[in-house]
């Protein structure tokens, strides 16, 4: 009997050509392990969606096959879709203490906790997956607990680095495993998945130790309130903020929920210090003198509905700016997300604050947790991959990223910049990429999964932009003459009192419409929707320029 040969497979499902969504997949034979399922934040087009996460047609039906998921790390776009993943793929989870932490808030609210196997591994964990094993090392990133992944196959080494900079001078004393990495190189690399987020970035990735004295002279220097807005995830830079507030004696509040569960997770794991009675209640806020406080929120993304935003408007029910306080913005904004934040910053001057914000190296309040190009070349050196696939980042990030691994030593060639779903396979030891799987997005709506598409979001844009147009009518059973109307009831189209004379239109077109449809004996429902759709909507257009949602409601008595 002819047996098949196997052959390694990699491809990723979410974060290529994208920031964002990250979730990986390496398979050999029967076995199929997944790095990460991440979820990315709309923008301002898709309008009314939460959440967007992989679509993960390929792993539903191959379920079967799949033997674990590993995280990397703990942040949103590599943890944020593990609970609408595992309502349709119930598997093991295996990550670090501090991310199983963040991932268990998530079960928790989504009532899977029960049902969900979790595994806590280190650096020095090895585990086995059939034909596939895995190992890992330490990596320095913007939160705690981070680790790259070799995946040890029988086609070769395969080297997954996760989110990461080399940071020697880490805050929280988490250095990067620099020995193991080199060994690793040594034993022989098949393929390296490296991130691209700051890719064409010059020069080594600052150390988050730098803002630490930034931070104290800030402090120093504020005279009232001192509100800080970061990333929730940062944890060293929460303890950064600690150490300040303890130096200029300020009670320390959280305002934000993401917040308020991160630091608990920091405090409970051992990864946070914070002095007994420094942590106060947000209502606790007012009952201190300014000078006396620091508040530490989310919203440094220009989130709308974050502390930060609220805070910025006076619609913050425990909190309120006043001129002379302090406003610093620990973080730069993702690519996307300048406009809300430049609005946050615009209101907050407004309100009389003074505010620190820019770039991380013109205010010092902040470091990227991402490898600069130079952070990049030194994993490629260390490694030393025979083939290189560049991941985490939009084209030119892959493009960039490509450049460097080929002035490294990486042949030309050999690197793959691939598209979600496009699979490179390993076989002989020689990669090739001439096949793709299903992948795309699945947009989260409240609690509809998947229920959401182009048809639903193209006519949320046609709602927004143009509103919408309701023609009413009633007709007899019997004869299909018009009993009552047409009435047209319009929202967000035209403003009903100052357009009479176009409303009489409408309503005399639909008329029209229906009698023609009479005279030559059409009866059908939907050809009398479709005809007054189209007759209608031409009317609008070629008088107003605008394409409304028009809704014909046929009433029969």
């Amino acid at each position: 009997m002819k047996t098949t040969k196997k052959k390694l497979s990699i491809f990723a499902l979410g974060g290529i050509n994208e920031i964002g969504k990250n979730m990986y997949v390496l398979e050999y034979g029967d076995d199929l392990v997944i790095v990460d399922c991440g979820g990315k934040f709309p923008d301002e087009s898709l309008l009314g969606i939460d959440l967007i996460i992989p679509d993960v047609t390929y792993l539903e039906e191959n379920q079967d096959k799949i033997r674990a998921l590993i995280v990397t790390h703990g942040h949103e776009d590599h943890i944020g879709g593990i609970p609408f993943f595992l309502k349709k793929i119930n598997v093991p989870i295996y990550a670090t203490n501090f991310t199983l932490g963040l991932i268990e808030i998530k079960l928790d609210e989504h009532r899977l906790i029960r049902d969900t196997k979790l595994v806590t591994i280190t650096s020095d964990s090895t585990l086995e997956f059939g034909e596939i094993s895995v190992s890992f090392f330490k990596v320095s990133h913007s939160i705690p607990d981070c680790l790259g992944i070799v995946f040890h196959t029988p086609e070769g080494n395969v080297v997954h680095t996760g989110d990461f900079k080399f940071d020697l001078t880490p805050v929280n004393g988490q250095y990067c495993d620099i020995h193991k990495m080199a060994e690793i190189g040594r034993q022989g690399v098949i393929a390296l998945i490296s991130e691209s987020t700051n890719a064409e970035r010059k020069g080594i990735s600052p150390s988050e130790s730098m803002v630490a004295d930034h931070l104290v002279e800030a402090f120093i220097k504020a005279e009232g309130k001192i509100i800080l807005s970061t990333f929730a995830s940062n944890v060293n830079r929460v303890q950064q903020v600690v150490e300040a507030g303890i130096k200029t004696n300020r009670k320390l509040a959280l305002l934000g929920r993401s917040m308020v569960n991160v630091v608990d997770v920091a405090l409970e794991r051992g990864y946070l210090t914070v002095p007994d009675g420094m942590l106060i209640t947000a209502n606790e806020i007012e009952q201190f003198p300014p000078d006396k406080v620091v508040i530490l929120c989310t919203g440094s993304q220009g989130e709308p509905n974050a502390a930060l935003a609220r805070l910025s408007t006076g619609n913050y029910r425990d909190a309120t700016i006043y001129p002379g306080d302090t406003v610093i913005l620990a973080a730069s904004p993702i690519p996307g997300n300048e406009k809300g934040v430049s609005r946050i910053i615009d209101n907050l001057f407004q309100l009389g604050a003074k505010v620190i914000y820019g770039s991380g190296s013109s205010t010092g309040m902040h470091v990227s947790g991402h490898g600069y190009q130079e952070d990049l070349k030194l994993m490629l050196t260390f490694m030393k991959p025979t083939y290189f696939i560049p991941i985490h980042g939009e084209y030119r990030m892959l493009h960039h990223h490509r450049q460097l691994a080929e002035s490294v030593g990486v042949e030309k060639g050999n690197t793959f910049i691939i598209k979600n779903g496009d699979v490179v396979d390993i076989e002989n030891s020689v990669a090739r990429q001439t096949r793709s799987i299903p992948a795309g997005d699945t947009y989260v709506d409240g609690i509809s999964v998947g229920d959401v598409g182009e048809i639903v979001l193209r006519d949320r844009r046609q709602l927004s932009e143009d509103g919408m147009l309701v023609v009413v009518l009633t007709i007899s059973k019997s004869d299909r003459k018009i009993i009552q109307g047409p009435d047209t009831i319009t929202r967000g189209f035209v403003y009903v009192r100052e357009s009479e004379d176009l409303i009489k239109e409408i309503n005399r077109l639909v008329k029209k419409t229906i009698l023609e449809l009479e005279a030559d004996n059409v009866r059908q429902w939907n050809v009398m929707k479709q005809n007054i759709k189209k007759s209608v909507g031409q009317y609008l257009f070629k008088h107003t320029k605008r394409k409304p949602m028009i809704l014909p409601i046929i009433l029969e008595i």
